[in-house]
This record gives structure tokens, C-alpha cells and sequence, in this order.
């Protein structure tokens, strides 16, 4: 079923839990070019998200222009928010993706409106604005036309390639508020990369983009979220991946070691359990139980080896702020350089 063969007026019947009370559903659409994706089309009714005043992270509201990715991160923290929709937090967040067509226009009337103060707004704060279906909806011009035209400033975190097509909006928006650009790049081995995250752009051509950014004269760090123990916190390949982020041109680093919330814990184990079972038990020491996080004696350990090799490729400088820092991965505060 192509795309333009479809109606914005047809009536959805996929039969999957949790579409009877997915609000403002228009229709949900399969196409060849995203085989095994159903794109679930949705009236927004807001596009602002506020972020909950007791959080520690540092900027006030969001945008979330689509729910569940197609990146396929095993380890992805917004897994969980998936089952709000009665979808599940493993296959269905990678394969049924919501989209807000509408976010761009909303987004406008809630800018315009006179109480709206011009708080920094972060966007890839969930699920990432940049992934494959923004090729087709491009809602994230309309996106950064209205955050610009309201003098809003605003960051964006994102491991997608397609970023580039938005750059001179980026250029232009840049004139008139602080716009912060950051991309993910947590894996320099092109084939645990591809089993981790086998949805999301190379390692090479995310750092091409930052190359490119760079090059348009705006602001861009890099985010190495998360390291994983065992896999990717070797002093070899943390020194590869600082020194090809410095050779990109970005600015400045931040990192955090894996964390699991529920949902995510759950279908990272599982993948663990499929490729790599041999590390299994020393993930259950240092993940045991429910536990979320890496423990304090991990992430000291893991700070000591990555601050000699951050100063070693130059990247202690920290980003631009634009009082819209995205966060780590699910909210952890990042150790920027």
C-alpha cells in the first residue's frame, strides 16, 4: 500500500491493543519503503510537553513529534512510555510508530499564545526527531519555523542523519534564537552497532553530520550515551570514538554509563541473553535486581578512564548552552567535557 493511495479521511481498523483509545487517530498506514512498520497517524491536541517542575533536568518542556522509534535501540529508556499506548516496549515501539501530523501548526498557536514566556524547548528528549518516518512527514521544518519565530531557543538531540537536510533552517533559525545541536554516537564497532541499534544511521555517517553542522557554522557536541560495560568502555575504543568525534569538528563531549528502566531493562537482557550470553552474569552483578543504574563505583571507575582521553583529542570544552541541554539518555544527567 503506497502512501498516496491512502486517505487522511479512511477509517483505521488495524487491529492492535491499544487503538481504540489512541486519541485523535486518523489512520494507520503500512508502505513497502518501511516494511514491518505501521505508522499510526494522530490529531495532537498539544505539542508542548512541560516537564515535571520537581525533574533535575535542565530545561521546562519538550516536543515529542513521534512516539516509539524505528532506531530499534535494545537499550532505549522510553521503551515503557510505548505501554501507555497498550503497545508493548519491545517489538512494538520499534515497529509502531506514532506520528503527530498536525505538531507543527499546533505548535505555532501554543507559541503565539501571550503567556507562552519563550522557555528553552528540548526536542529528542524521547524518542528521536530525526528517525527514518521524518523523511516522509518532515514535521520537524514546520517544527523549527515555529520555535524561531517566536523567539523560542531550543537544543535537539538525535541520532538521525536526515538533521542535514534541515541545516540551513537550522542556519537561519540560529540568527534569531540560541539553537543547540547535539548527536548520539555510543558505538565505534560497525557490527555490535548494527546489533545494538539496527535501525539507526552508521557511526561514520553520524559523524559526518556533525562534520556538517560544524561546517554551517552552528554548535554541535556529542553524546557517547550510553557506554556499555564490557562492550564498548575499553581504553581502545573509547580513545577511537573521542578521537573521530574530535576529528568530526564537534565541540565538546558528554557521556553516561548504560542505564536500564523497566522496559528497556527487559529487552536489552533479552539481547544480551541472544548475542552475548557470556556476559550475562557479570550484567546481573552489576545490574542486580531492578536496579536502574550503573553503580557509584562503576561510574567512578569509568570517569577516571575517560577524562585522561577526552583532554587527550581536545574536547573538554563545553557546548553553547541554550538553557536547553538535552539530557542523557532517560533523564541521568550526562558528565559533559
Amino acid at each position: 500500500m503506497r502512501w498516496n493511495g491512502q486517505r487522511l479521511s479512511a477509517e483505521a481498523t488495524a487491529a492492535l491493543p491499544g487503538l481504540g483509545t489512541l486519541r485523535g487517530l486518523v489512520r494507520s498506514v503500512q508502505t513497502p519503503e518501511f516494511a514491518g512498520i505501521t505508522f499510526h497517524e494522530v490529531l495532537a491536541k498539544s505539542a508542548l510537553n512541560q516537564v515535571p517542575g520537581a525533574s533535575a533536568l535542565p530545561f521546562a518542556w519538550t516536543i515529542n513529534p513521534y512516539r516509539g522509534c524505528s532506531h530499534a535501540c535494545v537499550m532505549c529508556f522510553a521503551r515503557q512510555t510505548h505501554t501507555y499506548l497498550d503497545f508493548d516496549a519491545g517489538r512494538d515501539f520499534d515497529s509502531e510508530i506514532v506520528v503527530k501530523v498536525n505538531v507543527a501548526d499546533v505548535l505555532a498557536k501554543e507559541l503565539a499564545r501571550p503567556s507562552w514566556q519563550r522557555h528553552p524547548v528540548a526536542l529528542g528528549t524521547n524518542t528521536d526527531p530525526y528517525q527514518r518516518a521524518e523523511g516522509r512527514y518532515r514535521l520537524m521544518p514546520g517544527i523549527i519555523a515555529a520555535l524561531a519565530d517566536s523567539g523560542t531557543p531550543f537544543s535537539i538531540l538525535t541520532k538521525g542523519t536526515l538533521l542535514r537536510r534541515d541545516i540551513p533552517l537550522l542556519q537561519q533559525a540560529a540568527k534569531r534564537v540560541a539553537v543547540e545541536v547535539a548527536m548520539t554516537i555510543d558505538i565505534f564497532d560497525a557490527d555490535l552497532r548494527e546489533s545494538i541499534e539496527p535501525g539507526a544511521p552508521t557511526t561514520e555517517a553520524r559523524l559526518a553530520t556533525v562534520r556538517a553542522v560544524r561546517d554551517a557554522g552552528l554548535p554541535c557536541s556529542v553524546f557517547v550515551m550510553p557506554v556499555f560495560p564490557y562492550l564498548t568502555d575499553s581504553v581502545e575504543h573509547l580513545d577511537r570514538a573521542f578521537g573521530a568525534i574530535a576529528e568530526s569538528g564537534a565541540q565538546s563531549v558528554a557521556y553516561s554509563a548504560l542505564h536500564l528502566k523497566p522496559g528497556a531493562r527487559e529487552w536489552f537482557f533479552a539481547w544480551l541473553e541472544r548475542e552475548r550470553p557470556e556476559l550475562l552474569t557479570r550484567y546481573r552483578r552489576l545490574y542486580p535486581g531492578g536496579q536502574v543504574y550503573a553503580p557509584p563505583g562503576y561510574r567512578k571507575w569509568l570517569a577516571a578512564r575517560v577524562r585522561p582521553l577526552v583532554r587527550r583529542h581536545g574536547l573538554e570544552r563545553p557546548p553553547r548552552s541554550a538553557g536547553a541541554l538535552p539530557p542523557a539518555a532517560g533523564g541521568l544527567q550526562p558528565t559533559l567535557f
